[in-house]
């Protein structure tokens, strides 16, 4: 995933659609997606299901998958956490860290999202490391100061000459699952900010082969204009990614 960035389209799952329904989603979306090089699709279903939508997806090498979570560990005494050498053995090509609702559920920390991305990209695969604010920290002017503490500490792990396999989601913690999504020009100015946040800590080559993404309450009605925005190079979608109708629609808005 290097420049020019090619618009990425990522469904994230939650704790939605087991095995047979994975692999019904997947018997519809298929059929009214069309195979194409020219974007990047990919799923993130829960751990359970994804030997099922690894096996709906033999054939179509342009559908990625991932897995929501990862531990930093590569085995050991950690009940109910995947490994990055599991996920990888399983098929998983990317993995999401430091979603909102691991920060915030889960009380995770930006050091531990940065633990997780590092052995990601150790493993060889893509992290899609998610930052944002909540609505308290955004009324407080503070919107852009705490992406950047989150973004922080991953910044100094990851090397110039990888960076371009990290890929950034902006999910502003309260337009997720709510039916609020940031203007235009939210996620205009948000991503500027983190783009400026990368030229600064490896120079404008390597910043610019990092795709941003925007994330929270995208739906096929306002997914176009979002992804019309500088800089806005796809979004990662949430409930909207669970309706195979509708998710292909939201594919179809890329162009």
């Amino acid at each position: 995933m290097t420049a020019p960035r090619k618009p990425i389209l990522a469904g994230n799952w939650k704790m939605n659609h087991g095995p047979s329904q994975a692999a019904r989603f997947f018997a519809d979306f298929l059929n009214l997606a069309e195979p194409g090089d020219d974007r990047t699709i990919a799923f993130f279903p829960p751990a359970i299901s994804f030997a099922a939508a690894r096996e709906a997806l033999q054939g179509r090498p342009d559908v990625r998958l991932g897995v929501q979570n990862v531990y930093w560990e590569e085995s050991g005494a950690f009940t109910g956490e995947l490994s990055v050498g599991m996920a990888k053995d399983a098929g998983a090509e990317l993995v999401l860290v430091g979603h909102s609702e691991r920060r915030h559920v889960f009380g995770e920390t930006s050091e531990e999202t940065a633990r997780k991305v590092r052995a990601v990209l150790d493993a060889g695969l893509v992290p899609v490391l998610c930052v944002g604010e909540t609505i308290d920290e955004r009324r407080a002017e503070r919107a852009e100061a705490v992406v950047a503490e989150q973004l922080a500490p991953v910044l100094e792990i990851v090397r110039a000459d990888e960076v371009g396999e990290l890929v950034i989601a902006y999910e502003p913690v309260w337009a997720i699952g709510t039916g609020v999504t940031a203007t235009p020009d939210d996620a205009r100015t948000m991503h500027a900010a983190v783009r400026e946040r990368l030229r600064a800590a490896y120079g404008a080559e390597a910043a610019d082969a990092v795709p941003i993404l925007y994330g929270g309450s995208v739906k096929p009605d306002n997914a176009a204009e979002l992804m019309s925005q500088p800089g806005v190079d796809g979004v990662l979608v949430g409930g909207a990614s669970l309706d195979a109708a509708g998710f292909a629609r939201i594919v179809k808005a890329a162009g």
